[in-house]
Parts: C-alpha cells; sequence; structure tokens
C-alpha cells in the first residue's frame, strides 16, 4: 500500500491503547484510538480506517455490537477482535457479527502485527477485485451503447 493503513484501537483498557498505538505507530502505521463504542463510532463516521482492533469488553456495549455499529458507517473496514476471555460462543458471535479475525489476550505482538497484515492484504486484494470488477461493467455498457446507437440509427424513420 502507498499510504500508510489507518487503525482504530478500541479498548477501554488505557494502558492497552497506549501500548498497542505505540508498536502501531512504530511499524509505520497511522493509529487514532477510542475509550468505548460510542467513541469508536463517532470517530468511524468522520474519518476512514483500513482497520479497527476492538475488545470485545467495553464499558458502554459489547465489542460485538460494535461490530455491526460500525459495520454500518465503514463497511470496506476490516474488523479484527481482541479478547481476554476466549471462548467458542466469543468467537462464533464475532464472526457471525462481522469480524474478519481473532486475538487473544495477552497479546503475542509477532501473531497480532501477521494478522493486522493479512487483513490489509486481503482489504487491498478485495479494493483491485471490485476496481476490477466496475471496469469491466463500465467496458460492457459502453459496448451495449454502442450497439444500441448503431441499431437505432438503421432503422428506417
Amino acid at each position: 500500500m502507498g499510504e500508510r493503513a489507518r487503525i482504530l484501537v478500541v479498548d477501554d483498557d488505557e494502558s492497552v491503547r497506549k501500548v498497542l498505538a505505540t508498536i502501531l505507530e512504530e511499524e509505520g502505521y497511522a493509529v487514532d484510538t477510542a475509550k468505548n463504542g460510542t467513541e469508536a463510532i463517532k470517530k468511524s463516521k468522520v474519518k476512514f480506517y483500513n482497520l479497527a482492533l476492538i475488545d470485545i469488553r467495553l464499558t458502554d456495549m459489547e465489542g460485538t455490537k460494535l461490530l455491526t455499529k460500525v459495520k454500518d458507517t465503514m463497511p470496506k473496514m476490516r474488523k479484527i477482535i481482541i479478547t481476554g476471555y476466549p471462548s467458542l460462543q466469543n468467537a462464533i458471535e464475532a464472526v457471525n457479527r462481522g469480524a474478519d479475525a481473532y486475538v487473544l489476550k495477552p497479546f503475542d505482538m509477532d501473531k497480532v502485527l501477521e494478522t493486522i497484515k493479512d487483513q490489509l492484504k486481503k482489504q487491498e486484494e478485495e479494493k483491485r477485485y471490485t476496481q476490477k470488477k466496475v471496469a469491466e461493467f463500465i467496458e460492457t455498457r459502453v459496448k451495449e451503447l454502442e450497439e444500441e446507437k448503431t441499431i437505432t440509427h438503421k432503422k428506417p424513420r
């Protein structure tokens, strides 16, 4: 990616936000933080983020609920749930509500960084695929319009 990927870190624990922000900025990402779901929703309505790291337990709402709220404001943003409370039920709910990945606390930062890179790569692939499909649609539509124009001009009046 030519520009720095923008990441939103959503966690009610200030120390977690600071540590993640520092490490991610050292890795070259542009990082913003939110202390709860409400703040994350507000920020995602005015700024573009490539990816969000969302704690599953926030002070004002469950992270899984935030997944659907943020999805409404940025449908192409990749969303990774972070949790210190791993369970099959949490994982299933996170995936069902739109999480693209799931990482555990305490963090294995190599694993977190690898997950982020994988998600950003998938986002870039989806973007290229979408652009290709739009270009194909436009090319096809131009041919259709040219054909309609030819047929219209050949009709006797």
